[in-house]
């Protein structure tokens, strides 16, 4: 039986009080609930502060380019779909500079889960405003409100009809720990957007703002796709937690797993060779 204590316990460089820290727990226990021992989960992430939660478990990890984790998470499934995949990165850098890669995730639906730390603020760089950061919030860069309307993530991904969608909040640790663990068993790519306040660069968006506007839906059928547009649609007095959407796809195959393969130093110097 998989325990928490086998993803270990790290000293971070998140600041005190970060919502980041909640759902990295959160993550271990629903992974400890999946009974996932870490040598069988491999988890990707881009840049910025949620984008360091791969370096504070034990398990398989990639850590690469901005906006970049879903690529890589889609490779690691193919190259050894056994594995359970995990994409974990902030709202700017999924939704900013990896919103393209969003959308073909999306289209492609793999056996991968995506998590999405989503502050709505660029935490790593100071207080910019991202993708989801509200129309007319003062930020540093923005000192006249940001100018355009909010990316609601969870609208697109209902909208493509992807297979698993759900908002979280951490400050409802228990039904983030569930709404994960549905997430990763879930077959095909799922989505949960995950609000966690960014203390030090939000003071709009705060732990006492989501709790005071978050709401856990009940009597809701996820497999009815216009009532999961109208609940994705809500973000204003009142915001739906819970699972969102949830409907059933071909999940693009990988029946040429890269890790079945052998290759020898003769096959790599061939190849080498093949290009002098």
């Amino acid at each position: 039986m998989t325990s928490i204590e086998q993803y270990g316990q790290f000293e971070t460089s998140w600041c005190p009080g970060c919502g980041n820290f909640p759902l990295l727990e959160s993550l271990k226990k629903a992974l400890m609930r999946l009974d996932l021992p870490p040598h069988r989960v491999m988890v990707s992430s881009g840049i910025g502060q949620a984008a360091k939660a791969p370096h504070y478990m034990h398990c398989h990890m990639f850590n690469g380019l901005h906006g970049r984790s879903l690529p890589v998470a889609q490779g690691m499934k193919m190259a050894n779909p056994e594995m359970t995949v995990i994409c974990q990165s902030g709202d700017g850098c999924v939704y900013g500079e990896g919103g393209n890669h969003f959308l073909a995730a999306i289209r492609r639906n793999m056996d991968i889960t995506l998590l999405v730390h989503d502050n709505q603020i660029y935490g790593l760089t100071k207080g910019q405003a991202s993708p989801t950061t509200q129309r007319g919030h003062v930020t540093k860069t923005q000192p006249g409100g940001a100018p355009s309307e909010a990316f609601n993530p969870v609208a697109v991904a209902v909208a493509m009809k992807a297979g698993f969608v759900a908002r979280a909040f951490t400050g409802e640790p228990e039904h983030l720990t569930e709404m994960i663990v549905q997430a990763v068993s879930h077959p095909g790519f799922s989505l949960v957007d995950i609000f966690q306040p960014c203390v030090s660069f939000n003071k709009v968006n705060t732990f006492g703002w989501y709790k005071e506007h978050c709401r856990i839906i009940e009597d809701h059928d996820p497999t009815d796709w216009a009532s999961a547009m109208a609940l994705a649609d809500e973000f204003g007095e009142r915001i739906p937690l819970g699972v969102l959407y949830r409907g059933e796809r071909p999940v693009l195959a990988t029946s040429m797993p890269l890790a079945r393969h052998r290759y020898g130093a003769d096959a790599l110097v061939a190849v080498l060779e093949s290009y002098a």
